[in-house]
């Protein structure tokens, strides 16, 4: 079992932000900043060591966290040095694994600290990115310049499309990233634990970010976060719905529901053709507005040719999970004159339940036809479709 330990540097004073208190003793909702953060982490389940960088003048931390299986060490005058301080603490234990977060960013999600462990696999370092919405500018300062956006001349458009903005946590091997920082000069001080990666020659992977995983930096952020607090742990219900039909063809297996079916005929599509998967694939990505199955696996290419619609459906319940969603239910209604599907129905409800990882009881499969009439009718193909409710964040 792999040993994650995270790093929460919450050593600065947060100045731009104002007021009397460091920003991470601010209160959030009904907690502090810096709790908020650690409940956050935690609460991913992903980590086993947790090391909190104060100052060396904290004297909150301690009763702040107390209920928390946290331990602290004093931080430096730069962030190098108390993610440095972080590091050291670390060597006794020798983690596997380290993830490095801002004490100021309490909306991190499990789902991107996941999305971050899964680029480890073929990388050294792992990023959150965004892509850049604004157009950029640089700016020239005047003389007698304030640092105050009326004292700067605009200056040449910069291309974002080679932009992102960069979030954290940053996720590393230990072993490397440690090398990295004990090798880096004693006086040196780079923007983030990222630079030191690449300024070592390690590889790294960048990974979708999260708008919501913002650093509270100023006033204006923190209006925004106590709007937003107020929605941790709620969530509403999504009903997706989805329906897809194909034409009978010669053959000896039918796929249904991730069943065969040896019935002397088969349908005929660019993958297995299962209109049973395909149709609730769609209905739990309609449930999150994620477009259709045909954006994410078009048919046009050929490494779908044949391919098992296990794969579609398993991509939707990541999809879910990914957004921190839970599949409740799902139903599917078969509309054809043949095969009988009854014979198969639990073999097929059993199957949707294992490709979900939700109960066999939150599976329904059913079957009708439509009385001699149109194409289902005439026995030249079969339709299905799906129903998907899911409970998602608010």
């Amino acid at each position: 079992m792999l040993k994650i330990a995270q790093i929460l540097v919450a050593a600065g004073k947060g100045a731009r932000v104002g007021g009397d208190i460091p920003k991470q003793y601010r209160k959030l909702g009904s907690k502090t900043v810096l709790e908020q953060t650690v409940a956050a982490t935690l609460g991913s389940g992903i980590f086993t060591e947790t090391v909190v960088v104060i100052s060396q003048t904290d004297t909150q931390a301690a009763s702040v966290l107390g209920q928390y299986p946290v331990r602290f060490v004093t931080g430096g005058a730069t962030r190098t040095d108390s993610v440095r301080a972080g590091l050291e603490a670390l060597a006794g234990s020798q983690p596997d694994i380290v993830f490095i977060h801002d004490a100021a960013r309490p909306f991190v999600t499990a789902a991107l600290i996941n999305r971050l462990l899964k680029a480890l696999e073929t990388h050294d370092a792992a990023v959150p990115v965004l892509p850049l919405a604004d157009a950029i500018k640089s700016f020239t300062a005047n003389a007698g310049n304030t640092d105050s956006d009326d004292s700067q001349t605009i200056g040449e458009d910069i291309d974002r499309a080679g932009l992102r903005a960069v979030q954290t946590p940053q996720a590393f091997h230990y072993k490397p990233i440690k090398a990295a920082f004990d090798a880096l000069p004693a006086m040196q001080s780079l923007a983030d634990d990222i630079a030191v990666a690449r300024q070592a020659g390690l590889s790294i992977a960048p990974v979708d970010g999260e708008a919501r995983n913002y650093k509270l930096t100023y006033s204006a952020d923190f209006e925004r976060a106590e709007r937003e607090i107020m929605t941790i742990g709620k969530t509403y219900t999504a009903v997706g719905t989805g329906f897809d039909v194909h034409r009978y063809a010669e053959g000896d297996v039918m796929w249904l529901c991730g069943v065969p079916i040896d019935c002397g005929f088969t349908l005929l599509g660019h993958s297995d053709a299962d209109a049973g998967l395909h149709a609730l694939t769609d209905a739990i990505l309609g449930a999150i507005c994620f477009g259709d199955i045909g954006d994410h696996f078009p048919p046009s290419d050929p490494k779908w040719k044949g391919a098992s619609s296990d794969k579609f459906l398993e991509f939707a319940r990541d999809a879910v999970l990914e957004r921190g969603g839970t599949i409740e239910h799902v139903d599917v209604t078969l509309i054809c004159e043949k095969p009988k599907i009854k014979p198969h129905r639990d073999t097929m409800r059993t199957r949707i339940a294992e490709l979900l990882n939700i109960p066999i009881a939150r599976v329904g499969v059913k079957a009708t036809t439509t009385e001699q009439l149109g194409f289902t009718g005439r026995g030249e193909g079969l339709a299905a479709q799906a129903a998907a409710t899911l409970s998602l964040p608010a």
